[in-house]
């Protein structure tokens, strides 16, 4: 019985090659045990990262090339053709290849998040998306180059075949390329970070994601808009974020029938309503009021007021016009609506008639 052949190779080979794949399990089993209980308890002491970050990069890839290496024991016990053992080969050298591009990924984006995307000013962790899928990108495709190139491809053929197609590529998803550009433009500049109030185009709301294709920003309607990249790059940005306070402007029309006393009545009330009003700046330098223009139908006040940081900005602005309008009543002050005078030509004299 133990000799009875199966595709060249007896029942024992073949039971013998099935208990070193299942040793290899046993093994993994044996190791993902001695880490949770050993080893993750050890390096949770220590006072550095290092050993947490070395153990998280290594520990899944290490696994895999254990299964890797009982399965390549297993299957070299075999008897199979010629040409399928250099296809095995070939497929062995590149799945190590891979195997150690897994370690160089998880490890290099894992220092990445421990080193940089924790900076002071915090414009790490807001950029840290976009860097990350960058850095996997190029890292996955020189493990895969160098991969192919290990099993004898030629690597300068494909880049020359793939040129020729990147360029009938990039002519249909320039936009793409524009995009990604675009992201590593936002990311090097630095207009706005993830979190900000932006305003772009008169599109106004917080930047929840900026990937590598479009950023994200959640409106005050509670909907995401995806903004393409090369359009923001391209358009004019204001970060409301990083404004130090809010800065507002009234113009208010009063009736040509005000008095200059009444006008400076009205200027000084203006001038202390900032005191009034939660969340606005009662800097006096912060207060700009003056008498602006005459036109058709009223005498303008302009009146500028800044809305401090954090602030709310829609209260503070109702606030403030609630103020207004109750101030200037009670001081007898009178709004202007657009009015036309007419002046008639009679055989007796001249009259006059007033229609608004």
């Amino acid at each position: 019985m133990w000799e009875y052949e199966i595709w060249g190779n007896t029942v024992q080979t073949w039971i013998v090659s099935i208990l070193i794949v299942a040793g290899a399990f046993v093994v993994v089993k044996l190791l993902s045990l001695l880490g949770r209980k050993v080893v993750k308890p050890f390096i949770g002491r220590t006072n550095n990262r290092v050993d947490d970050i070395v153990y998280y990069s290594v520990e899944a890839p290490l696994k895999f090339a254990v299964m890797l290496l009982g399965i390549w024991i297993a299957i070299h016990r075999l008897v199979y053709p010629d040409h399928l053992v250099k296809y095995v080969d070939n497929a062995y050298r590149i799945l190590i290849i891979l195997d150690i591009t897994w370690v160089l990924a998880r490890l290099s984006t894992t220092l990445l998040q421990q080193y940089w995307g924790h900076r002071s000013d915090g414009q790490g962790m807001k950029m840290m998306p976009v860097v990350r899928r960058t850095l996997l990108v190029l890292i996955w495709i020189i493990g895969l180059v160098t991969a192919l190139s290990n099993v004898g491809v030629d690597i300068n053929a494909l880049w020359g075949t793939l040129g020729i197609g990147g360029i009938a590529f990039a002519l249909a998803a320039q936009d793409t390329v524009k995009n990604i550009f675009g992201a590593f433009t936002i990311f090097t500049d630095k207009p706005f970070g993830i979190g900000d109030t932006i305003n772009v185009n008169g599109l106004e709301g917080t930047v929840v994601d900026v990937g590598m294709r479009s950023t994200r920003i959640l409106g005050y309607d509670r909907r995401i808009t995806s903004y393409p990249n090369y359009k923001i790059t391209d358009a004019s940005i204001v970060n409301i974020s990083s404004e130090p306070m809010r800065r507002v402007m009234v113009k208010l029309g009063l009736t040509y029938d005000t008095g200059a006393d009444k006008m400076k009545e009205a200027l000084e009330i203006l001038r202390s309503l900032p005191a009034k009003v939660k969340d606005v700046s009662r800097n006096p330098s912060d207060t700009t009021v003056y008498f602006s223009d005459y036109t058709d139908s009223a005498l303008v006040v302009t009146f500028f007021y800044y809305i401090v940081k954090q602030g709310d900005v829609l209260k503070a602005t109702s606030d403030m016009n609630l103020e207004i309008l109750n101030s200037f009543s009670q001081a007898g002050l009178r709004f202007a609506f657009p009015t036309r005078t007419l002046f008639v030509q009679q055989d007796g004299g001249e009259s006059r008639n007033t229609n608004s």
